[in-house]
């Protein structure tokens, strides 16, 4: 038996790596020496994990030459395989007709190349590809993409700008419909799983203002509808939280919020509306919050009444800056998307 000696620091070492280290072959390669360091004969070591003795040697010579440093380096390149030397061809025919599923992916392939794969196979060549399975999105046909691009760069990016070096407060507003019925998502589960569905088509209406630098969020909250009136009320809200500087509203184009009482309203208490293309939420920061309350309190959730249903997206709400700041930090970054450069389904 080949005589190795290993410091307690690095039988430590080895212990950890063979679990946590990030590549298979690795982890292998740290098992085996880790058998090795509590005296196992090699041939034990080879029946424990499936190697051959030429395999064994190789890394305990590794382990001399270079010590643990040297079992992380990987270098053995391989063939390239048949899916590989063809990839152009194959990845261009799949983008020119993108596949729902990897059995469609699979016969795409077979008629690129002749060559048949296992969806196995199939599957690792895209992931190796970053051909990602994505949900396709929907952009409605009426919005006009070149008056999006513009209004983000003329308009709504020297805004943002202006408000982070502090020169005006500038705020999202809009209003979300939240009805009382399930909202289905996807679970990990070993039979499928049923919500009980609440009867009737109550609503709970949120009018909210979101400050694009602060997060800070003020709302007003409805049974009923949202009208002119209510938005009246957040406007004279807001002027009481900001009672000086130049204060704007970013807005939709609903028509409880694009009426003569609404634009006397502002500018009797000297409030900017500037209101956004037709058609385009993608550029409605607060939009993104109302997403989130979605996904956090309300798919896959089943509320006994219509009270606590309204309680459970009143209380997401007020822990914007507590519970939920870290997640919505990250969300409510204003950056936007504009489709002057999307890729539609041919």
């Amino acid at each position: 038996m080949r005589k190795i000696e290993f410091s307690p620091a690095d039988i430590k070492a080895l212990s950890h790596q063979n679990i946590h280290h990030p590549h298979h072959i690795v982890r292998r390669r740290m098992q085996a020496l880790l058998l090795k360091s509590q005296n196992l004969a090699h041939k034990e070591i080879g029946e424990i994990l499936g190697l051959s003795q030429t395999t064994l040697r190789e890394y305990f010579d590794l382990y001399l030459t270079g010590g643990l440093e040297a079992l992380k380096i990987l270098n053995y390149q391989g063939q390239r395989g048949e899916l590989q030397e063809k990839k152009d061809d194959i990845i261009a025919a799949l983008e020119a007709d993108p596949p729902a599923t990897l059995k469609q992916a699979q016969a795409k392939i077979k008629t690129v190349t002749g060559l048949e794969r296992s969806l196995t196979q199939v599957s690792e060549f895209l992931k190796e590809n970053k051909l990602i399975r994505r949900k396709v999105k929907q952009l409605p046909a009426k919005a006009d993409v070149v008056a999006q691009e513009k209004f983000k760069t003329e308009s709504l990016e020297p805004l943002i700008e202006e408000a982070q070096a502090g020169k005006l407060h500038l705020f999202f507003v809009d209003a979300a419909h939240f009805v009382f019925l399930p909202f289905l998502g996807y679970l990990y589960s070993l039979v499928v799983r049923y919500l009980k569905v609440a009867s009737g088509r109550k609503r709970f209406n949120v009018l909210g203002a979101l400050n694009v630098v602060t997060k800070e969020l003020l709302t007003f909250t409805s049974f009923d509808y949202i009208n002119a009136e209510a938005v009246c009320s957040l406007l004279e809200t807001l002027r009481q939280k900001v009672p000086d500087g130049r204060l704007v509203l970013v807005m939709d184009n609903a028509r409880y919020q694009h009426c003569q009482k609404v634009f006397e309203n502002a500018a009797a208490l000297n409030i900017e509306l500037l209101f956004l293309p037709p058609y385009s939420p993608n550029l409605n920061l607060i939009e993104r919050l109302w997403k989130f309350v979605k996904k956090e309190v309300l798919y896959n959730q089943s509320y006994a009444n219509f009270d606590d249903f309204c309680k459970a997206i009143s209380s997401c709400l007020n822990e914007t800056h507590t519970t939920h700041k870290d997640a919505l930090d990250t969300l409510l970054t204003p950056k936007f998307q504009t489709f002057h450069n999307a890729t539609f389904i041919p």
